[in-house]
C-alpha cells in the first residue's frame, strides 16, 4: 500500500502535490500533532533540594571548544544560528578565540533571503549572534576529515580552513557541540561524506590514548543522535555525552513560522532547534559556577520533551562517563560574571515550544517561500522545487521498500528493514558494509539527502541480514533503473554519503 501511495505521488501533477502539502500544513499541525500550545506561568522558583558543589579549587588547564553546524542552505538557518549562539555563550564565559574552533558553511548571514543582512538570531527576540564568530572552517572546508584533524590536533590532516586545531594538553577540558541532521549511525555534513559513528568513536579513542585532555563533554543535536553512541561509546574515555534524541527518534526545529513562539514576521525559516535552544538558553540564564552538568541535563530533558508530554519532542539521552555529571558546567562552558547574582534554582517552565520534525523543516521553508512570493515566475520556480523535493522523497521511500522486498522477501522484507535492535547494541555490526550499501544505493537511485537519512536503519539491517554487495547491486538496479536522477541529487555531483 505504501509503495502504491509513493508511486501515485511520483506521478502526481504539481497542483495535487501542493494540495497535499497544504493539508499537512493546515492549522499548524504536523502528523496530527498540534504546534500551538498553551503558555505556562512565567517563572517557577524551585526549592533547594541538594547541596551545590563547591567550585573546583584544583582547576587547571585550558578550556577548548569545537562547534559544528553540519548543514548549508537558508532552510537550515537554525543549525548555524545554534552554533553562533554557542560561540557567544562561550565567549562571554571567558573562552578565547584561539581555543574555540568553529565549523559552519557561512551562507546564512549574507543570504538573499535573510531579512536582516549580516545578522543571525537564535530567538524571536534575540540579539545578533553572528558578530565576531571565527571563520575557521567554512564552505567546502566543513568536512569530516577536517573535523577529525581538529579534534586530534593534527594539522597535517587538514585540507583548507584556518589551520586552527585543538592543541590540548593533559589537564585541559574540551567541549564539543554539533547541530544538524542525522540518521541511524550517521551525522550530516554540508560536504560529503557523512560522519559515521564508528569513525567518530575511533577518533575519540585515539584522542584519549594520546593523553591530551582531562575530560570532554559532547552535546549532539540531530535526529536519532543517540545511535551515534548507543552500544559503541566506551565509558572509560573521560567523555560525557548528551544527545537530543534517542537512537530511534527525530529531533525538532523550533521558533518556526506559524508556531508559538513565532519568529519575527519577516522570517520564513526556523530559528533554532528544540534541544539546542533548551541548553543554550539554560546556560544563558544560570550561574554556571553553581550548576552541574546534571542540573542542566534535568532541565533540558524536560524542555526538549515539551514538559514530559512527548507530543512533540524527544528523549534527551546520556552516554559515556556518567560520573562526570556532578561536575560544574563552568569547567566546560566558562563563567559569565553577569550571571553571578542569578538565583541558582531558577527553573524556567515558561512555555511549551511549537516544533517541527527536522526532516520536514525544509518543506515548511519552501511552503513559506511559495506563500509569500508575489511574482508569478518566482512562484512557479518555487513550486517546481517543492514538487521535485516531494517526488524525490517519494522515490526514496518507494525504492527502499522495493529493494527490501527483493532482498528479503515480500512477507519479511518490510519488518526486517525496520527492525530496531535492543538498547546497548550498535545499529550495525559491519560498518564498512553499511558504507558500501549506501554507495551502491546512491549510485543507482540518487542521493539520500537530509530526508533520506531516515533510511540508514534499513541499510544497516540489510547488512545485519548478511546480504552481499552483489545482491544489493542487483536489487538497486531493478528498483531504480528507470528513474532519472536529477543533478541536485546526483552523487557524482553532490558527492557520496559514504
Amino acid at each position: 500500500m505504501a509503495g502504491r501511495r509513493s508511486l501515485c505521488l511520483l506521478n502526481a501533477p504539481p497542483q495535487l502535490l501542493l494540495l497535499l502539502l497544504l493539508l499537512v500544513l493546515a492549522e499548524g499541525n504536523w502528523g496530527g500533532r498540534a504546534l500551538r500550545l498553551n503558555r505556562w506561568d512565567p517563572k517557577i522558583w524551585m526549592p533547594t533540594e541538594k547541596v551545590v558543589p563547591e567550585e573546583d579549587s584544583q582547576e587547571t588547564g585550558t578550556r577548548w571548544a569545537v562547534l559544528v553546524a553540519g548543514s548549508y542552505g537558508y532552510g537550515n538557518y537554525r543549525h548555524q544560528a545554534d552554533v553562533c549562539h554557542a560561540y557567544q555563550l562561550l565567549k562571554r564565559g571567558g573562552l578565547k578565540d584561539e581555543n574555540i574552533v568553529v565549523f559552519m558553511y557561512d551562507d546564512i548571514a549574507t543570504h538573499d533571503l535573510n531579512p536582516r543582512p549580516g545578522v543571525i538570531i537564535n530567538h524571536p527576540q534575540g540579539d545578533d549572534v553572528y558578530a565576531g564568530v571565527p571563520k575557521d572552517y567554512t564552505g567546502e572546508d566543513v568536512t569530516v576529515q577536517n573535523l577529525f584533524a581538529v579534534l586530534l590536533g593534527d594539522k597535517s590532516l587538514l585540507k583548507g580552513g584556518s589551520g586552527k586545531v585543538v592543541e590540548s594538553k593533559p589537564n585541559d577540558r574540551i567541549f564539543l557541540y554539533y547541530s544538524d541532521h542525522g540518521g541511524q549511525g550517521v551525522l550530516g555534513m554540508p560536504n560529503m561524506p557523512f560522519l559515521y559513528a564508528k569513525d567518530f568513536i575511533d577518533v575519540l579513542k585515539k584522542k584519549h590514548a594520546s593523553g591530551t585532555y582531562k575530560e570532554m563533554v559532547l552535546y549532539v543535536e540531530a535526529c536519532e543522535s543517540g545511535s551515534i553512541f548507543d552500544g559503541i561509546m566506551p565509558d572509560d574515555l573521560n567523555i560525557y555525552v548528551t544527545t537530543a534524541s534517542g537512537p530511534d527518534e527525530e529531533s525538532w526545529g523550533t521558533y518556526c513560522p506559524g508556531m508559538e513562539p513565532a519568529p519575527p514576521a519577516e522570517y520564513i525559516t526556523c530559528l533554532g532547534d528544540l534541544f539546542s535552544v533548551a541548553w543554550l538558553e539554560d546556560s544563558d540564564t544560570h550561574n554556571l559556577k553553581k550548576q552541574t552538568i546534571e542540573d542542566q541535563y534535568e532541565r533540558v530533558k524536560v524542555r526538549t520533551s515539551n514538559h514530559n508530554t512527548y507530543s512533540i519532542g524527544s528523549h534527551v539521552m546520556v552516554y559515556g562517563n556518567e560520573s562526570m555529571k556532578r561536575e560544574l558546567l563552568y569547567l566546560y562552558q566558562g563563567f559569565d560574571p553577569a550571571t553571578d547574582k542569578l538565583p541558582e534554582n531558577k527553573f524556567d517552565l515558561d512555555i511549551r515550544m511549537g516544533a517541527i520534525n527536522q526532516r520536514d523543516a525544509d518543506l515548511l521553508f519552501l511552503w513559506q517561500r511559495y506563500k509569500r512570493s508575489k511574482a508569478e515566475t518566482e512562484k512557479n520556480e518555487i513550486l517546481e522545487e517543492l514538487t521535485q523535493t516531494m517526488q524525490h522523497r517519494a522515490h526514496l521511500d518507494q525504492s527502499i521498500e522495493l529493494i527490501g522486498m527483493l532482498l528479503l522477501g515480500p512477507e519479511n522484507g518490510p519488518s526486517l528493514l525496520n527492525a530496531i535492535r535492543p538498547p546497548g547494541l550498535p545499529v550495525v555490526d559491519d560498518w564498512e558494509c553499511l558504507k558500501s550499501v549506501v554507495v551502491v544505493f546512491e549510485t543507482q537511485c540518487g542521493s539520500l539527502t537530509q530526508y533520506g537519512m531516515k533510511h540508514m536503519r534499513a541499510f544497516a539491517n540489510i547488512c545485519n541480514n548478511g546480504v552481499s554487495r552483489t545482491a544489493m547491486e542487483e536489487a538497486c538496479t531493478s528498483a531504480c533503473s528507470s528513474h532519472t536522477i536529477l543533478d541536485q541529487w546526483n552523487p557524482t555531483i553532490r558527492g557520496y554519503s559514504a
